[in-house]
């Protein structure tokens, strides 16, 4: 990976800037736009379903992809973000 200079960050953060400015400023120009967006149901819970044991091929696969994994169990970083 390239080093840059202060000289090109700084350069950067300003085109950064100037970008989301006049994004910002477009966004404004919209006019009609809705201040909230959300869907309307009638029910807030799904129906139970006699839903199927599952694929095993697709489990064999994730499994053999996994990096770490525990038998049956993908191991996963947990809030490394």
């Amino acid at each position: 990976m390239k080093k840059i200079s202060e000289e090109e960050k700084n350069k950067i953060q300003e085109e950064a800037k100037a970008i989301i400015k006049s994004f910002s400023k477009k966004l404004s120009e919209i006019k009609n736009m809705p201040e909230e967006s959300f869907i309307e149901r009638k029910t807030s819970t799904r129906a139970e379903t006699n839903a199927e044991k599952g694929n095993s091929e697709l489990k064999e696969q994730i499994l053999k992809n996994a990096e770490n994994k525990n038998e049956d169990f993908v191991i996963a970083e947990k809030k490394g973000w």
